[in-house]
């Protein structure tokens, strides 16, 4: 299958409600903030594995929309898998021809590798692969509010020295006393935010990958879906409120001018993307932002936004396609 043959541009809009969407590990996990402004933010790593287990999902783990990156699986193990279909190396070492064989064979397997990019030089050497999607930190159009709220944990779970069967932990239990059997607990979250995160397909690094309009399809799916799969009681609702994708076409008569347009692209990222918003309003923005008419309190639902497209101020050679 053939790799696509333009560049992509897309703003991901997607919200939480009463939950944490992505927890600082270094603040206690509470909800990722600029301290500056107090506007939230999630990191591209957390969309990126949210991809990765809806692909999973979708399609079983199998080639070619296996997923390289796995929860709780050594990366070496599909490395040497890949010398050996390939008749490499996977002792170690290898030369070039053996780490681009095992390479694409990498691209050809899995999902997240075309589409991503991986480091694969961590034991047997499968080289580095730099995929055509990068996305940015998404940031809240509005701030957002983190919240610690105190809970009650019904049990313990205290690992008791020396028991070694339930008779020894049920005595252990009877001679407790009742409130010490249940302890305190916190949870972090935000009542409301709405999020937007910038991303970018590149058709160049495409041709390196194989990645094709078949991946770039489970990609749109992806994104739309993934939250309806990822539910906990931590990350509260999440949903997709939102993706706009602006595909670059070329405007040339030549037919082989307007290809290498398509792929090289018609408008800067920062044209498509940069949108108007309640804070800071853009006269010539494609997308735009903004609370409802009325609106006297902080936004608490995606009814209290509007989002408007306005699809007259498309550069030339440039198609915005809605999700």
């Amino acid at each position: 299958m053939s790799a696509i043959q333009n560049r992509y541009e897309f703003l991901y809009l997607f919200d939480c409600e009463n939950g944490n969407p992505n927890g600082d590990p270094d603040a206690g996990n509470s909800p990722r903030i600029d301290p500056e402004d107090m506007h939230g933010l999630v990191s591209d790593v957390a969309l990126k594995r949210r991809v990765r287990n809806y692909i999973q999902t979708a399609f079983g783990n199998v080639a070619p929309n296996a997923i390289f990156v796995e929860h709780a699986t050594n990366l070496n193990k599909p490395i040497v898998a890949a010398h050996v279909a390939t008749d490499g190396a996977p002792g170690g070492g290898g030369n070039r021809v053996q780490v681009n064989n095992a390479r694409n064979w990498m691209c050809q397997q899995f999902f997240d590798v075309r589409s991503f990019g991986a480091v694969m030089s961590t034991g047997a050497n499968a080289g580095q692969v730099r995929g055509p999607i990068q996305v940015s930190f998404s940031r809240s159009v509005d701030p957002i509010l983190p919240m610690d709220a105190s809970i009650t944990r019904m049990a313990v779970a205290e690992k008791v020295s020396g028991a070694t069967t339930v008779q020894a932990y049920e005595n252990w239990e009877n001679k407790q006393e009742e409130d010490k059997l249940r302890t305190m607990g916190r949870k972090a979250l935000i009542p409301y935010g709405l999020y937007a995160a910038k991303g970018f397909v590149s058709a160049h690094l495409a041709a390196g990958t194989g990645f094709s309009d078949e991946d770039l399809i489970h990609l749109w799916q992806a994104l739309a879906n993934m939250w309806d799969h990822d539910r906990s009681a931590s990350k509260g609702v999440m949903s997709c409120r939102g993706l706009y994708v602006f595909k670059h076409v070329g405007t040339d008569t030549d037919a082989a001018q307007r290809v290498r347009q398509a792929m090289l692209g018609c408008a800067p990222a920062h044209r498509l993307l940069d949108f108007s918003m309640p804070a800071r309003p853009l006269d010539n923005a494609i997308i735009e932002i903004d609370h409802r008419d009325g609106l006297s309190s902080s936004p608490r639902s995606f009814a209290d936004y509007r989002v408007a497209v306005h699809r007259d101020r498309l550069p030339n050679g440039v198609e915005l396609i809605e999700t």
